[in-house]
């Protein structure tokens, strides 16, 4: 977990690889639902259009669908749970699945690296929900919401740098994986 920008994506597709892990982006389930324009889509692309999170019921309902089909392969979740009570339907799915969370990383960035990273990728790779106005939106709302999940979670969190480069991040973490 950490702030829009703080390399979650980029972090957790290296684990993923490094550890033999399906790398599981609600992000990229969520775009992918839009793609098909799915209803769960269309509802889900107002909200990240504007900035917002998806409301916890749809983003629930979809995770354990996901996670049910996966039969307790070893995931990476990468976005997921962004809010409380997120965290707490996430843990009654995985005790429904007789599996459980091994470990939570909270990468933390300071505020200017993660606007100017963010405006970095949108000008890379054109995604709407990239903009300026956006960006400071998402940032408040992870104030918000997501950061809650750092008390949740406190026995379980492992706390990360995330101000270098995406190599000295990774060794961030492996460092404290070990």
């Amino acid at each position: 977990m950490g702030p829009p920008g703080a390399g979650k994506g980029t972090q957790a597709k290296i684990l993923a690889e490094k550890y033999n892990l399906l790398h599981l982006s609600t992000g990229d389930i969520l775009r992918s639902e839009i793609q098909k324009k799915t209803v769960t889509g269309l509802e889900a692309q107002s909200y990240m259009d504007a900035g917002n999170l998806v409301p916890d019921t749809v983003m629930l309902s979809m995770m354990e669908s996901t996670l049910t089909e996966l039969k307790n392969g070893g995931i990476i979740l990468d976005g997921f749970p962004r809010t409380v009570p997120q965290a707490k339907g996430l843990n009654k799915i995985f005790e429904k699945l007789n599996s459980k969370i091994d470990y939570v990383l909270n990468i933390h960035v300071q505020d200017t690296i993660l606007i100017k990273r963010l405006i970095e990728r949108a000008q890379n790779s054109g995604r709407k929900d990239d903009t300026e106005e956006v960006i400071i939106n998402r940032q408040q709302v992870y104030t918000k919401l997501t950061a809650p999940l750092i008390d949740f979670y406190n026995n379980e969190i492992i706390h990360i740098n995330g101000d270098g480069s995406i190599n000295q991040v990774t060794q961030h973490i492996l460092e404290k994986l070990q």
